[in-house]
């Protein structure tokens, strides 16, 4: 069984490894710009299908599982883009202190030979603490998360800044529901269990 990871992102590599399952990754070429009137929810589904299908429809790539998932944070209905720098994540963090963000996560799976696709959308609450501008910036310095949206890394110290989360799979929040991507599988009649290996390492 062949399955590839149709993205780039180191963070979804690392998730995708814990299964212990071998796999390739391409990274998908496609527009990633938004809709008018589209909701995050349709957006994140969207996208996810669309990377999947941009590697799923290749003649070499036709007879694999390939994963598609697109992630976007909402706060106060407004969809959060990467902070890239200090000044932009530190903004957004005081903006975030004692509230709630939604992160919104498409998945995709697609195995086109066997005209197979299956797709949901995750959402992940995160709630911080109260937070001080020394705090936020002592985190930022620490781990300069720039390339996330939201502002964090919850699989590193941006956990600390959290007073809560509410989701079924904190894997979500860093790009790659595993939970709902072992239930895709299921659906189209793949056990992963009979595909793990004590030893796995990226075939890129």
């Amino acid at each position: 069984m062949k399955i590839i990871l149709a993205s780039s992102s180191s963070y979804r590599q690392s998730i995708l490894k814990k299964l212990h399952i071998p796999f390739s990754c391409i990274a998908p070429n496609i527009d990633e710009s938004s809709v008018p009137n589209e909701s995050i929810s349709n957006q994140v589904e969207r996208l996810a299908k669309d990377k999947a299908l941009s590697i799923a429809t290749q003649k070499a790539h036709n007879d694999s599982y390939v994963i598609g998932s697109d992630q976007l944070a909402s706060f106060n209905g407004k969809v959060l883009g990467k902070p890239e720098d200090f000044a932009t994540a530190k903004q957004q963090l005081l903006m975030f202190s004692g509230q709630t963000v939604r992160f919104y996560t498409g998945l995709c799976l697609i195995h086109s030979a066997k005209k197979q696709l299956s797709q949901i959308v995750e959402t992940s609450d995160v709630t911080f603490k109260t937070l001080t501008e020394n705090q936020i910036s002592t985190y930022l310095q620490i781990e300069q998360p720039y390339d996330c949206a939201g502002s964090f890394k919850c699989e590193g110290l941006g956990i600390a800044l959290f007073e809560s989360l509410d989701g079924r799979d904190p894997n979500t929040l860093i790009g790659l529901p595993l939970i709902a991507l072992i239930n895709l599988f299921n659906m189209m009649s793949v056990d992963l269990f009979d595909y793990m290996q004590k030893d796995t390492g990226l075939d890129m």
